[in-house]
């Protein structure tokens, strides 16, 4: 079994234009993904893979993501909506891997802009690349896993580890797609919709951060998520906000 079958089932009942392509290996699901859209492929492609030998994060980090334990896909979207706002994919495909999991567990945080946790712990991690005409946007979630490398033992976990029984990858799949499906079309004039319910969950607001900016790292108390989507960060100098930073922490 390749722990593959029950996806193959499932992908009948995704909505339009959502379509699986099944993988039992490969390098980068976003990779692939990339290759298809460059190539002509439409809207809603899904490329799910069993084994990822080389899934990556922001900034290239290595994702760890165990054959048949974890969930690790990409997908293809062609946003109407200006490519500048496309950006805020992470936040809305932060909020809908959130609310798929939360079938299973209580409220989820969001380490804007691309992570989810649960009680302070890293669950999923998510990649939006954008091409010419096309976004890529990658999700690896921690399903199955109860046993990771010392390295991320201690911040990671998965829905198994915290509900206590395993948990059906494809059923998550499928709920992610369809959450997926209603937020992509709210980067928009339905933005203040995802923001509010970011703002609900993020981890961020009221505690001091560090955070690794264009022009280097800066601290501060982080006073939540600016109308664009935008971390703000609160410093001695006075209040700054970022589109994007890499290596957010708690501190």
């Amino acid at each position: 079994m390749s722990g593959l079958e029950n996806f193959a089932a499932i992908a009948a009942g995704l909505p339009d234009p959502f379509r699986l392509l099944l993988k039992q290996s490969v390098a980068s699901t976003n990779d692939e993904v990339r290759i298809l859209a460059e190539n002509g492929t439409q809207e809603g492609l899904i490329v799910l893979a069993h084994q990822q030998t080389a899934g990556r994060g922001r900034r290239g980090a290595a994702w760890f993501s165990p054959p048949g334990e974890s969930l690790a896909f990409s997908v293809l979207l062609k946003p109407d909506e200006p490519k500048a706002l496309w950006p805020r994919l992470a936040l809305a495909t932060g909020l809908a891997v959130a609310e798929a999991i939360e079938t299973v567990v209580p409220l989820a945080g969001i380490k804007w802009p691309n992570d989810i946790w649960i009680r302070q712990k890293k669950i999923a991690g998510i990649l939006v690349e954008a091409g010419r005409d096309f976004v890529v946007v990658g999700i690896g979630l921690n399903i199955n896993t109860l046993d990771f490398p010392p390295e991320v033992s201690d911040i990671a976990t998965s829905l198994a580890r915290e509900t206590g029984e395993p948990v059906s990858r494809s059923e998550i799949f499928a709920a992610i797609i369809r959450r997926l499906d209603h937020r992509r079309h709210q980067i928009g004039a339905g933005f203040e919709e995802i923001l509010s319910a970011v703002r609900l969950r993020c981890v961020l607001t009221g505690n001091a951060i560090s955070l690794l900016t264009p022009t280097g790292y800066r601290e501060g108390i982080c006073e939540g998520i600016a109308p664009g989507g935008e971390l703000k960060l609160r410093t001695e100098t006075g209040l700054e906000t970022y589109l994007q930073a890499d290596e957010i922490r708690l501190i």
